[in-house]
């Protein structure tokens, strides 16, 4: 990309799309493309073809998404499903019939069979079962990196795409039942501290294993994938390093300050039990993480302390 090549960011209002609007603009990027859900449904055919005919952006970064937790993929499978499908393959579609140069795919690990061997390379994609939790949201993001795939194999284009691990980070989600694992221990942790709770009650029984991003380092890593790479199979991106959702919890108490009692609710799903993916295509493409779980989550905090909308999220 040129410094003034025309960029569209899809979801630059999510933690994913702003931390690449942010990325970009450290690096001197100067002509980025954003639209609102008001100003341009991505679920509405006519609404992106009339978009991409006029605005042609050169680059296209796809972090738009539905997304949620576990309870929101288990209550809404359908919508999870439809959503996501619709709008990637809109925006794909719309891309590559307006000559895009390149369209870089946000995915999830989430892709990868429930027992897959670990750690969890790219090319054991459809190898075996998805773990039903969030089968529906994994069904729409494979089919949106296999249509990146079909169109550089029928076409010649030159789309890619990228797996993130679980991220965190500024402008993340603290919905109390729609967000994700850490975000959420992050409120519920905060809140128990504020009301001086004896004791927090957390799903599961703590046993799985799970690795997470920080989603700063997730935006250097998709700027760095635009400009020096392409191919037909997806990129890992994660730190090759996991912890059990037990220590987690108590990584994240200790960093909000809450000295109360853990309880575990063994009645509550756990999800897959581990979920690490393999790095070593992006380390030998020369990219590495920067930031460490415990000073990711203190960032993090800092982020919830001072986002106004942490409570109708």
């Amino acid at each position: 990309m040129e410094k003034n090549s025309k960029i569209y960011v899809a979801g630059h209002r999510g933690m994913v799309g702003s931390a690449i609007v942010r990325e970009l603009q450290r690096q001197g990027y100067t002509h980025l493309v954003t639209r609102t859900h008001k100003e341009l449904d991505l679920c509405r055919q006519d609404q992106v073809e009339k978009f991409f005919a006029e605005e042609r952006p050169e680059y296209v970064f796809l972090a738009a998404a539905k997304v949620g937790g576990i309870v929101a993929n288990q209550n809404a499978l359908a919508d999870f499903m439809y959503e996501n499908m619709i709008l990637e393959m809109n925006v794909i579609h719309a891309a590559w019939k307006n000559g895009c140069r390149k369209l870089e795919f946000l995915g999830s690990s989430c892709i990868y069979p429930r027992e897959a061997p670990q750690p969890m390379k790219e090319s054991y994609l459809l190898t075996s079962s998805l773990e039903k939790t969030n089968e529906a949201y994994a069904l729409a993001k494979i089919s949106g990196l296999k249509y990146c795939e079909f169109l550089n194999r029928q076409y010649g284009t030159d789309f890619i795409s990228v797996m993130p691990t679980n991220l965190y980070g500024p402008n993340d989600n603290y919905h109390p039942e729609h967000s994700h694992v850490l975000p959420a221990l992050i409120r519920r942790f905060h809140e128990a501290k504020e009301q001086q709770l004896e004791e927090v009650t957390c799903w599961g029984d703590g046993s799985p294993l799970r690795e997470f991003l920080y989603v700063d380092d997730l935006a250097e890593l998709c700027v760095f994938l635009m400009n020096h790479y392409s191919g037909n199979e997806t990129v890992n991106a994660g730190t090759g390093k996991e912890l059990t959702i037990a220590e987690l919890t108590y990584l994240v108490a200790k960093i909000v300050g809450y000295s109360g009692k853990i309880l575990w609710d063994t009645s509550r799903p756990n999800g897959t039990p581990r979920k690490l993916l393999d790095v070593s295509k992006t380390e030998q493409l020369g990219w590495r993480y920067h930031t460490e779980l415990e000073d990711g989550i203190r960032l993090a905090y800092e982020d919830f302390l001072h986002n106004p909308m942490r409570a109708e999220r």
